[in-house]
Order: C-alpha cells, then structure tokens, then sequence
C-alpha cells in the first residue's frame, strides 16, 4: 500500500491531508474548551450548533463553491483555501461572543466545503490507475482514523504545557503546512467542463448523481453508514459515563477502537477489492452497520460494546472507502470536480438528518429505542442500495441514439445506432441511463 507513495505528488498531497487533519482535530477539542468558556453548562448546546453549522455548510456551499472555481487552477485554489482556513483559526482565540464562534466556524467549513471535493477530485488525475487509487483511497481513510486517535493525544500533552488556546496555534500551523506541500507539487490541469450558466455548473454534480444506478446505491449506502455512525459519534459518551458510570478515558478508548476496527478494514480493503465487486463489498458493509446497531440493544457492559465498537469501525469503512472509485468511475476527467462535490453534500446531508435524531431518541425514548430506530434507518438504506444498484453494473454499457445523424462524430467514434457500445456516463450527449 505504501508504494504509491514514491510518487512525489501524491506524497506531498497526502501529508498535507494528514496534517490539516492533525490541526482540525486540535481545533476540536480546543472549540469545545473555548465554547465550556464561554457558555459554561451550555457548552453542549453552543457545539450541537457549531456542527449544525459546518453540516449546512457542506451540504449548502459544495456544489456552488465548485461551480464557481471550475475554472480556476487548483494548486493555487487548494492553497488560497488552505490560507483562508488558517486565517479564521487564527481569529478564534479572540472572540469573546458566541455568535462569532458560529460565524468563524461558517466561514471555516465554507472554505473547506470547496477545499475538500477539489482535493478529492485531484487524486485520480494523479494516480489513474486503479490498483493505486484504491491504495490512496485506503490511505485516505487511515488518515482519518488515526486523526481520531492521535489529535485527542497531541491535544492532552499540550494541554498539560500550554493554555487551550495555544491549541488554535496548532490548528494554523497545520493549515498553512498543507498549503506549502501544495505549492511545493505541479498538480495536473483540470479539463475544463462545458461552458454554461451558474445553475448549470452548480447542479451538473448533482443531476448525473442522481441519473447513475450505482450512485443511487451510493446515496442509500451514506444514509445507512450515517445512521450507524451517528450512533457512535453523538452516543458514545451517554452509554460510557451513564449507562455505565465510566469516565472520559473510557470514552476515549470506545471512540479509538471504533476507530481501529475502520483502519483493519482500510488496510485489508485493497486486496478484497482486487477479488470482490465494489457493490458487494459496500454492501455487505452496510449490512453489517444495521445488524450491529440492532445488536445494541443488547449490550451490556463496557466490554461488549468495546467489541460491537470495533464491529461497528470494519462495517463504517468497508461501507464508504471505495466510493470514490465509483465517482472516479461514472464521469468523464472534467465532470469529476462537480460529482465529488455532489458526494460531498449529499453524504453530509445524510448525517445533517442522523446526528440530530441519534441524539433526540438517545434523550426521549432510551438507548435502546435509539439503537432500534437507527438500526431500521440503516436497514432502509441497504435496501434502497440493493433495489437501484444492478449487481449486473458493467463499464460499457448497449444504448441507442435515435437522436443522432448517422454521421456525427460520437456514432463514428462508437459504432452505428444499432451497435452503439462503450464506457456509459451520463454527459451531454447521454442524459438518462440506458434501461
């Protein structure tokens, strides 16, 4: 897996990831001391908002973000943002408002709305290989994971040194890292995408989204990872420090060995790919999410759910990490940008519903109502992925252009009406799918 690293490029895009995730996850823990400072027992309350925030940010500013830069180049795009980012790190240690925490975050998450689907989109220009981009995509995940694990520590040693707000510092200096590594790379030119209007180029990610089969199933695969997910993030700290009177290093622990279970399936998921079908694999992974949720109602000791955790963390990654080989596989170079954004706000529109019913049924109807809810959510979503993904999802795909003049370029590039065969993505000249 570690072999794609020899490519400079590559190498220098996934220590920027690695290390603005290690600055995020300082900045973390650093908002929810500064928000306890600022609000006191209401701290929860002002980053049950703050996630609100960001969540709206990335489903309402993705797609406009990257309609409105597709033209620009990336590297200095990918920098600027990283910039703009560091900048609002930076202010975040003066405010003395709550009001500013929810603007600064806004902003934040803006930037990193139109950040995140370009570098995601970046990634296969660089590696087009498939083998060596599905080791990228693994790579991705195991970033995240060990931000997880890592940042809460980095986060506890500096603490013991310097005040919380010191930890913002480290937040910046993450930030502007990243931008040096992406200016220090020559990223490959981004094909421009058909010239058209604002609405056009905003919704394009979107409209061949939702008109591909097995990004259809994609759609019903988030909501299922989010509903289990959303189990995990918002409830863990209730079933530790209530359910079974533990303290915050146990909720720690719960939280890396979820992360842990996803990093075995990242690092097992390049092979499994080479030998099972995308479809299968994410499938089988949702499936595990539901019926390991459903098993909640049935933990009973800290030990247990220490064990369904790490369940949870296979299911979690084998569920989402090959996704964007999908994307990568369902549009032409140029439309990639706007279907990474379309991923990136659709997904986050998952758990913008998850988080906030995790949390309202873990506080009405008990754990064990919760775990039953969201376990049928994720169900749902399994079946919807099983219903509109075909297991039969070949590249090429027989379709027809009644439409065309026999002598148009596409048809000459492709065969006749009648014998029409190639690689099917929805574009200009391909509007629906073929039934």
């Amino acid at each position: 897996m570690l072999g794609i690293l020899c490519n400079r490029t590559y190498r220098h895009l996934f220590a920027a990831q690695v290390i603005a995730l290690l600055g995020t996850g300082l900045m973390t823990v650093a908002l929810g001391l500064l928000a306890y400072d600022l609000a006191g027992p209401d701290a929860g309350a002002v980053l049950g908002t703050a996630l609100a925030i960001k969540m709206v940010a990335y489903v309402g500013v993705a797609p406009v973000a990257q309609a409105s830069t597709d033209q620009l180049p990336r590297r200095p795009l990918l920098v600027g943002l990283d910039l703009i980012r560091g900048a609002v790190a930076l202010c975040l240690p003066f405010v003395t408002e709550i009001w500013h925490i929810y603007l600064l975050i806004f902003v934040l998450q803006s930037a990193s709305a139109a950040f995140t689907p370009t570098f995601q989109a970046t990634i296969p220009d660089i590696l087009p290989d498939e083998g060596d981009y599905t080791r990228a995509l693994s790579l991705s995940r195991l970033a995240y994971d060990l931000e997880n694990l890592v940042s809460p520590m980095l986060a506890a040693a500096l603490l013991s040194v310097f005040s919380f707000h010191n930890l913002f510092a480290g937040t910046v200096a993450g930030f502007l890292a990243s931008a040096l590594l992406v200016l220090g790379v020559r990223l490959p030119v981004a094909r421009p995408g058909p010239r058209s209007g604002i609405w056009d180029r905003t919704t394009r990610g979107m409209r061949i989204y939702l008109a591909t089969p097995r990004l259809r199933g994609l759609l019903a695969i988030n909501f299922a990872v989010a509903a289990a997910g959303s189990m995990v993030i918002v409830n863990t700290v209730v079933l530790v420090k209530t359910d079974f009177s533990l303290a915050e290093p146990q909720v720690a622990l719960a939280l890396a060995i979820f992360g842990a279970g996803s990093m075995i399936a990242a690092l097992a998921l390049p092979r499994v790919l080479d030998r099972l079908s995308d479809r299968l694999v994410m499938i089988a992974g949702a499936c595990l999410l539901a019926a390991g949720t459903a098993a909640g109602i049935l933990v009973g000791s800290f030990g247990v759910l220490l064990m369904l955790w790490l369940v949870l963390g296979f299911g979690y990654s084998a569920a989402q990490t090959p996704s964007g080989r999908l994307l990568r596989r369902s549009a032409h170079p140029e439309d990639r940008p706007a279907l990474f954004a379309a991923q990136f706000a659709l997904s986050h529109g998952c758990w913008l519903i998850c988080y906030p019913l995790a949390g309202y049924l873990g506080a009405t109807v008990g754990m064990d109502g919760a775990f039953a809810a969201m376990a049928a959510t994720g169900l749902v979503g399994v079946v919807m992925a099983r219903r509109v993904w075909p297991s039969d999802d070949p590249a090429a795909v027989p379709h027809h252009h009644p439409d065309l003049p026999a002598d148009h370029l596409h048809l000459r590039s492709f065969g006749s009406h009648d014998h029409h065969h190639h690689p099917f993505v929805i574009d200009d000249l391909h509007a629906r799918w073929p039934t």
